[in-house]
């Protein structure tokens, strides 16, 4: 069981933003929310499972219609490959410094990103330099994107439970999920939350699942 996690971990996320797509609609285009496309506020099933098609079809990675252990080994087939530039099937000494350099330099890519953004967040003059009340304003934006950092970790709980929605799919137990299987999944989850059997998933209906996940987490902490 263990390894079907390992192996499935990645695609639960995507079950997560595709299936659960119903349960917890945002306005934008990413996330549950992308689900929505034509923008009325409301997921039908089509919409559901297109969404998932298109994620599913992003898991598979040699297309044979089941997501298994063969894709998770494709995809480090193709890491070990950009990391072996001359092509001989083995790692020199100097290639895997040289991948792990090429990390290291995407990292600190990202950090002096990071830090030229934060910079310009804060010079909010443009005078080229920070002022203590820029600081303290700053220190309020920080306050903020924790709410956002909050939201960030309620997403983990989703892919927590997509992965458990995973598992449930695997419905023959051969730690794989096939397209039928995972498209199965989403039309079960649909059918959960809409309580009324419109054939949509209302902003109430997700906030009446959204209660609901709220009441059985905190029975499980009494």
């Amino acid at each position: 069981m263990r390894k079907f996690a390992l192996t499935l971990s990645a695609a639960a996320l995507a079950l997560g933003g595709a299936s659960i797509a119903v349960a917890d609609h945002h306005a934008g285009k990413r996330g549950p929310g992308a689900a929505d496309t034509d923008g009325d506020g409301v997921v039908t099933l089509a919409e559901a499972k297109a969404h998932g098609a298109e994620r599913f079809a992003r898991m598979d990675a040699n297309a044979d219609g089941v997501i298994d252990q063969t894709d998770r080994e494709m995809r480090r087939a193709e890491r070990f490959a950009g990391a072996d530039t001359d092509g001989n099937g083995e790692l020199s000494f100097n290639e895997m410094k040289a991948a792990r350099e090429a990390r290291s330099e995407k990292r600190a890519e990202r950090r002096s990103d990071r830090m030229a953004q934060r910079f310009e967040r804060l010079d909010t003059d443009n005078s080229g330099g920070i002022s203590e009340a820029e600081i303290e304003a700053g220190k309020e934006a920080r306050k903020a994107r924790s709410g956002e950092r909050r939201k960030m970790r309620r997403g983990k709980r989703q892919g927590d439970r997509a992965m458990r929605m995973l598992r449930r799919a695997d419905t023959n137990g051969d730690n794989a999920v096939s397209s039928a299987e995972f498209d199965a999944a989403i039309e079960a989850r649909f059918a959960r939350l809409d309580t009324d059997n419109s054939g949509a998933i209302t902003a109430d209906e997700r906030k009446a699942a959204k209660e609901r996940r709220k009441d059985r987490r905190g029975k499980r902490g009494l």
